[in-house]
């Protein structure tokens, strides 16, 4: 039986990314989307944050992840877009109302979105921004002695190969490390993340429409090795990529999950059913190249597949024509928001913030 929504809509904005996090300390999470965060629980007062570069349809704020970069105890997050070349972030300052000041972290190139993950295993995140014409880098925030962040970030250039549109981070070599998948190959992870040399392996093209960011990396089929999913982030398809590991080489084979619809630019994996096993939640991005990307026109929809133990089964969390059905932006959340043990959803994008909250069975 599929799960109910009640669907809510926030703001009739065109940003196409989201953060769930706790803005002003009062234990109740919040929601920062463009230039507004919205107070929880019920999001309906708005307060502004800064302007945000217009570019077309687009505003150069392609991911919000939230961080307390400063060490004042208020958590701030990171962004990045195409237009502007930077990785940045936002000071909290602690007060509703008052604007939050962008620092400048590098510059980096044309940002496709960002993501956080642990990638030399110290329990904290690293920042990698995609960056598909420019090499692989990740950020690490730096701390005092004391362990406080600085407001300050290290950085090293893992490969110099233009890593195209579609980025991941996952266990593919079978030995506990975070290896950082691209869209064309992956690069396997040293011991030491920030002085050990990433071996590229050429083993896959998944590519073919961009890739979604993320590429997933997830044990599908449970057998103890991860799989890869992939959405085609400018044109039709979903795909899982089964992975074979023999004697040392690696075998991927493509397997469908949904060939029907277009732009699954940002995927999510998370027990959403509250079953005890993950499903895989996405949905269209919409107008993600303004009108020309194949599949624009087509309706608009937000689902989760379930695992069956053969394939995915596809459940429809909302789906209509544009301006009745909606998509799921560049950066999309999940996060209990009402405290009912169950995950909702927050759904950013160029058709509107909204919040599905999940009614369960």
């Amino acid at each position: 039986m599929p799960l109910k929504w009640t669907k809510v809509l926030i703001a009739d904005e065109r940003y196409e990314s989201a953060g769930v996090l706790d803005v002003d300390n009062d234990g109740v999470l919040d929601i920062v989307s463009g230039a507004y965060w919205y107070k929880g629980p019920d999001f309906k007062k708005a307060f502004k944050i800064g302007d945000i570069r217009a570019e077309g349809e687009y505003f150069d704020d392609f991911s919000t992840i939230a961080m307390d970069i400063d060490g004042d105890g208020y958590l701030d997050y990171i962004t990045g877009g195409w237009w502007g070349n930077t990785l940045r972030w936002r000071k909290n300052p602690g007060k509703p109302g008052e604007p939050w000041p962008e620092h400048i972290i590098a510059e980096v190139g044309s940002i496709e979105t960002t993501r956080a993950w642990d990638i030399d295993g110290d329990g904290e995140l690293e920042i990698i921004p995609n960056t598909p014409n420019g090499p692989v880098r990740v950020f690490k925030l730096i701390r005092d002695a004391a362990g406080k962040p600085t407001g300050t970030f290290k950085s090293r250039i893992l490969c110099d190969k233009p890593q195209g549109h579609g980025l991941g981070c996952g266990d593919i070599a079978g030995n506990g490390r975070m290896d950082i998948v691209l869209a064309k190959g992956w690069l396997e992870a040293p011991t030491d993340a920030w002085t050990g040399e990433w071996i590229f392996h050429d083993d896959f093209d998944c590519g073919q429409w961009a890739a979604s960011v993320p590429i997933l990396v997830v044990d599908v089929n449970g057998n103890g090795i991860n799989d890869l999913i992939v959405g085609a982030a400018h044109g039709y398809g979903l795909d899982w990529w089964e992975h074979k590991s023999e004697a040392g080489k690696h075998r991927w084979i493509k397997h469908p999950i949904d060939p029907f619809n277009a732009q699954y630019h940002d995927l999510i994996w998370a027990d959403i059913d509250g079953d005890g096993k993950p499903e895989l939640i996405t949905g269209k991005r919409h107008r993600a190249h303004c009108g020309n990307d194949t599949g624009e026109q087509d309706d608009v929809g937000l689902y989760y597949f379930k695992w069956t133990g053969e394939g995915f089964a596809k459940q429809v969390i909302d789906y209509g024509p544009i301006r009745t059905g909606k998509g799921c932006g560049i950066f999309f959340q999940v996060a209990d928001l009402r405290n009912t043990g169950r995950l909702d959803i927050v759904a950013p994008g160029k058709d509107g913030l909204y919040v599905f909250y999940n009614e369960g069975l």
